[in-house]
């Protein structure tokens, strides 16, 4: 499918981003699997290529280019001859806009620099045990003390817990009131678990951290400490819109992963890819993956003019995500028996993809936000 949304110089990106996946990313991937982690030296030459927080101030030595499409082509290719483990985009798109918009100027003059070349990696911790999705569950704490805070409290299932350097976290300051505090590397009372074991996305390291009595000065607050809540809403559609991208991008690999291998493996003497079952089945996923890759280009569009809604990025998170599955799943059936081992990788994106439905919000809370959005909720019906 054509995509009109992009012009000549994002082409010219694009090839350039197509060229670093597949030079300084693709041929490592298996051995960063391996050892479920990255090499910190990707995300400074990431920064060399200049393709982390390209929005970012030339101040700090961003490109200053406010538009998302380029962060969207970053994503695609790094899904598609990259490595999904290589979560560059919470780096560069979930957590480094909490720095910059809301960071004092200190931090920002801190941080930002590094983060834009990629010397300091980035993470954010909002999730506990047993609160998921419920941002108003979270237990952990921070307490005034003097010109700083005192941070107690655990977080869990953290991308990039072992690599960042510097981490948001989400920490109650009132009964109701969260707010929003950079833990830097080194902080006394900062800890982190081991890598924790997951199912998919091997090469993207989780862990759990802890904070115990961390001193966080008042620099490191990021705006006001009492309205952390709505600064996590503000941010959260656009890290849905990047999860959409990232979902829609595995789907449409997996899909022409499946087309190829369907053209090429046999059963009762031609090609499995032309039963007429197996033709239908590609035919409308064809179809619905490009329709959502339609639609999520041009929320891309309405995020580039601050008019994307929180209900508009959940749908289309939710709607990703679940095309992400199935294609994986559907990739997984024609492959048949090869489809599951993991030197295939249709097999390896099988597992990546289960989690896409469960991190930004399970896809059960994206229901909620849409159908709050139509008016169905305990006010009533329209």
């Amino acid at each position: 499918m054509e995509r009109l949304i992009f012009a000549e110089e994002h082409d010219q990106f694009r090839a350039s981003a197509a060229r670093f996946m597949a030079a300084e990313v693709a041929p490592h991937a298996e051995r960063w699997r391996r050892e479920g982690i990255v090499e910190r030296e990707v995300y400074r030459k990431a920064g060399d290529a200049g393709l982390l927080c390209l929005w970012a101030d030339p101040a700090h030595g961003g490109a200053g280019v406010a538009d998302l499409r380029f962060d969207q082509i970053v994503i695609e290719e790094n899904v598609r001859g990259g490595e999904p483990g290589f979560y560059l985009h919470l780096h560069s798109n979930l957590v480094a806009p909490y720095i910059a918009a809301l960071g004092t100027p200190a931090l920002q003059g801190r941080l930002m620099p590094r983060v834009v070349s990629g010397e300091t990696i980035l993470a954010i911790a909002m999730t506990e045990a047993g609160g998921g999705s419920d941002l108003r569950a979270i237990r952990t704490r921070a307490v005034r003390e003097g010109d700083g805070w005192r941070l107690t409290g655990a977080k869990t299932y953290i991308s990039n817990g072992i690599l960042a350097d510097a981490v948001v976290v989400a920490a109650r300051t009132g009964e109701r009131t969260l707010g929003l505090f950079v833990v830097d590397r080194g902080m006394a009372g900062f800890e982190r678990g081991g890598k924790l074991g997951k199912m998919g996305l091997a090469a993207q390291d989780t862990a759990e951290l802890f904070f115990n009595d961390v001193q966080v000065p008042g620099d490191n607050v990021l705006g006001d400490p009492e309205a952390g809540l709505p600064a996590l809403m503000r941010f959260l559609a656009t890290e849905r819109l990047v999860a959409a991208i990232a979902s829609i991008a595995a789907a449409q690999t997996a899909l022409a992963l499946t087309l190829d291998f369907a053209a090429t493996r046999t059963a009762f003497g031609r090609p499995v890819g032309l039963f007429q079952h197996n033709r239908f089945r590609l035919a409308a996923l064809r179809s619905r993956i490009d329709a959502a890759q339609a639609w999520i280009d041009q929320l891309v569009l309405l995020a580039n003019a601050a008019r994307l809604t929180p209900e508009d990025a959940a749908a289309a998170k939710l709607v990703a995500s679940e095309l992400e599955g199935e294609a994986a799943d559907l990739g997984v059936q024609l492959h048949g028996g090869a489809g599951y081992m993991d030197e295939y990788r249709i097999s390896r994106m099988y597992t990546d993809a289960r989690i896409s439905r469960i991190f930004a919000g399970s896809n059960e809370i994206m229901l909620e936000i849409i159908a709050r959005g139509m008016g169905l909720d305990e006010r009533g019906v329209p």
